[in-house]
C-alpha cells in the first residue's frame, strides 16, 4: 500500500492592497498634465530645494552618518526577516498593558474595524493625525460614508481635506499649494475666519489653529498612525512638528492607531538609531519638535481605550518577493522624492497612488500589483524615474531603489505577455545571431540618412518609434558602418599604424627617439 500526497506546489500569493493604491491613468500621461502646471512646478522646486539644502546641512554635522544609515538599514533588514514573531510579540506586550489589537488583511477588513470601534463609542466625529496608512486605505472617505466626520489635525492635510484635494507628498501633503492659494482655501472653508486675513505663515497658522482647538476639546475619539511600534515593549510612537497629534493621543478618550506591519522594530533601543535618521532626512532638523509614545492604557492619564489595528494591506505580497522587499524598509522620510528630478517636475498627483515618487513607484506596484486591469496605470510607475541614484544615496536605510525600479520593470515585462516590443527584441536577436543577416540590416540601415538633416540629426521617426523622437534627436546612420570601415583597406591601414604605435609605447620608445 502506498501513500501519493501530491505534487508539491507554492503556497498561494498574499492577496494585493485595496484602498487608493492606484490611479486613473499611467504616469505619463497625468504627467504630462501637470507639467503644465506652471505654479506647481514653482511651488515643488522652491519647497524641495529648501528641504535639501537643509538636510544636507543636518546629515553634514555627524561624523557617524553612514554608520547610522547602515545600522537603520540592518534593524530593518532583520525585522523584515522576522517579522511574523515580532508581530506576535508586539501584540502580546500591548494587550498586556491594556490595549486591544486587531489585524487587518486589507484595507476594506481595515476600514470596518476602525468604523465599527469608533460607533461603539457613540461618537460622529473623530480627530485624526496625518497617516499615511489611513489615506492608504481610504479611512476618510469610508468613514463619511457611515455618517462619520473625520477631522485632520495637521496643517497641510487640513489644507487638503478642505481643498478637497489629495495629498502630493509624504511628508507635505499640501506642498504643491503656495500662501495665496492656502489663503483663500482658509476664507472659502473655515466657518468664522476672518475676512481680512492675509497671507502671512503665522496668521495662517494661527487661524488654523482656532478652528482646530474646538475639535480638540470635545472629540472624544482620534485615528493615529505610527511612526514605530516596538516589539519589545508594546510601546507605540509618533513623531511630528506641529503638536497636534500630541492633543489627539493625549485629549480624547478613545485612541484608535492603524499600522502597517512593516512599522514594528524589534527593540526600545532601535528608536536611538532612528530618531536620528528620520528627522534630519525628512524636514532637515536634529530632532522632532514632538515625539509622542504611549504603551497601551495608563489609569488616568490619557485615552482609556486604545486599539491597534495591524494593517496588511499587501504587504506580505511584498515580503515575498526577494528583491522588492526591501521596499518595506522605508520609514516614510520623503528624503527620496526631495532628491528625484522626475517628482520635483512632475509633482506627486501624477503617480496616482498615496505613496507618490521614487519609493511610491516601487511600493504601490508591490502592494496592489501591476496587471490587476488591462493597462494597469501601476505597470507605468517603475518607468516613472531616470535611475540617475540620488534616491539611493539619499534615503536614510539605504534602500536601493534603482535596482527595485529595474526588477519590476522585468516583472512587468514578464507578465505583460506578447508585446510588440518583445516581437521587436525578439526579430533583433534573430538578426544579430545571423552575421550575413546582420551585414544586409547595417546595409540597409544606412539608407536612414536620408531622413537627416543638415545637422545629421533625424527629429522625427516614423511609427513605432515616435515616442523616442517626440522629446529627443536622432543621429543619422553614417554613410559607413564599422565591421565595414574595419574590412576595408583604410581600416586594415588604421589598424596596422595602431598595433605599430601600441608596439612602441611598449617597448618605451617614441618616433623621436627612433
Amino acid at each position: 500500500m502506498s501513500t501519493f500526497l501530491g505534487m508539491p506546489a507554492a503556497p498561494p500569493r498574499s492577496p494585493y492592497g485595496t484602498g487608493n493604491l492606484r490611479g486613473d491613468r499611467k504616469f505619463p500621461e497625468a504627467a504630462h498634465d501637470e507639467l503644465r502646471n506652471e505654479q506647481l512646478r514653482r511651488n515643488l522646486g522652491r519647497a524641495t530645494r529648501t528641504i535639501r539644502t537643509k538636510r544636507l546641512d543636518v546629515t553634514g554635522e555627524l561624523p557617524d552618518w553612514e554608520q547610522l544609515r547602515d545600522a537603520g538599514s540592518a534593524v530593518k533588514t532583520d525585522t523584515m526577516n522576522r517579522l511574523p514573531e515580532l508581530l506576535e510579540q508586539l501584540e502580546r506586550k500591548v494587550t498586556e498593558r491594556g490595549g486591544t489589537v486587531h489585524w487587518a488583511r486589507d484595507g476594506v477588513e481595515a476600514n470596518e474595524i476602525v468604523t465599527r470601534l469608533v460607533r461603539a463609542t457613540g461618537s460622529s466625529d473623530v480627530i485624526k493625525v496625518k497617516s499615511m496608512a489611513t489615506q492608504e486605505i481610504g479611512l476618510n472617505e469610508h468613514l463619511e460614508a457611515a455618517g462619520i466626520t473625520p477631522h485632520e489635525t495637521d496643517l497641510a492635510e487640513l489644507i487638503v481635506q478642505l481643498a478637497d484635494d489629495k495629498p502630493s507628498h509624504i511628508l507635505v501633503p499640501a506642498i504643491h499649494r503656495n500662501r495665496d492659494e492656502i489663503r483663500q482655501i482658509f476664507l472659502d472653508e473655515i466657518p468664522g475666519v476672518d475676512p481680512d486675513l492675509d497671507n502671512v505663515p503665522a496668521h495662517l497658522a494661527a487661524a488654523a489653529r482656532a478652528y482646530l482647538r474646538e475639535k480638540f476639546m470635545t472629540t472624544k475619539v482620534a485615528v493615529s498612525g505610527a511612526n514605530f511600534g516596538i516589539a519589545e515593549t508594546g510601546t507605540l510612537t509618533v513623531v511630528e512638528s506641529e503638536g497636534n497629534g500630541r492633543m489627539c493621543l493625549t485629549l480624547p478618550d478613545t485612541l484608535i492607531t492603524v499600522m502597517g506591519i512593516e512599522k514594528v522594530l524589534p527593540r526600545y533601543q532601535d528608536l536611538e538609531v532612528f530618531l536620528q535618521l528620520l528627522p534630519r532626512s525628512s524636514t532637515g532638523e536634529r530632532m522632532n519638535p514632538y515625539t509622542s509614545m504611549w504603551t497601551g492604557v495608563t489609569p488616568g492619564d490619557g485615552p482609556q481605550d486604545f486599539h491597534l489595528v495591524l494593517l496588511d494591506n499587501g504587504r506580505t505580497a511584498a515580503l515575498a518577493d526577494t528583491i522588492g522587499r526591501e521596499a518595506l524598509n522605508c520609514i516614510r522620510c520623503s528624503a527620496c522624492l526631495n532628491v528625484c528630478p522626475v517628482y520635483e517636475r512632475a509633482g506627486g498627483h501624477a503617480y496616482g497612488s498615496t505613496y507618490p515618487g521614487p519609493i511610491g513607484a516601487v511600493l504601490t506596484p508591490q502592494l496592489a500589483g501591476m496587471h490587476a486591469a488591462k493597462d494597469d496605470p501601476n505597470s507605468s510607475l517603475p518607468y516613472a524615474s531616470s535611475l540617475c541614484g540620488a534616491c539611493f544615496d539619499a534615503c536614510p536605510v539605504k534602500i536601493d531603489i534603482p535596482s527595485m525600479l529595474v526588477e519590476l520593470r522585468h516583472q512587468h515585462t514578464e507578465q505583460s505577455g506578447t508585446t510588440a516590443e518583445k516581437l521587436a527584441m525578439k526579430a533583433a536577436a534573430g538578426v544579430m545571431g545571423r552575421p550575413k543577416l546582420f551585414t544586409a540590416a547595417q546595409k540597409a540601415a544606412s539608407l536612414g540618412r536620408v531622413f537627416g538633416g543638415r545637422d545629421g540629426a533625424i527629429s522625427r521617426l516614423p511609427a513605432p518609434l515616435s515616442g523616442w523622437s517626440d522629446s529627443r534627436d536622432t543621429a543619422a546612420p553614417p554613410k559607413q558602418s564599422f565591421r565595414s570601415w574595419l574590412a576595408s583597406a583604410e581600416g586594415a591601414e588604421a589598424m596596422r599604424a595602431a598595433a605599430d604605435e601600441g608596439a612602441r609605447l611598449s617597448a618605451g620608445t617614441t618616433e623621436e627617439d627612433q
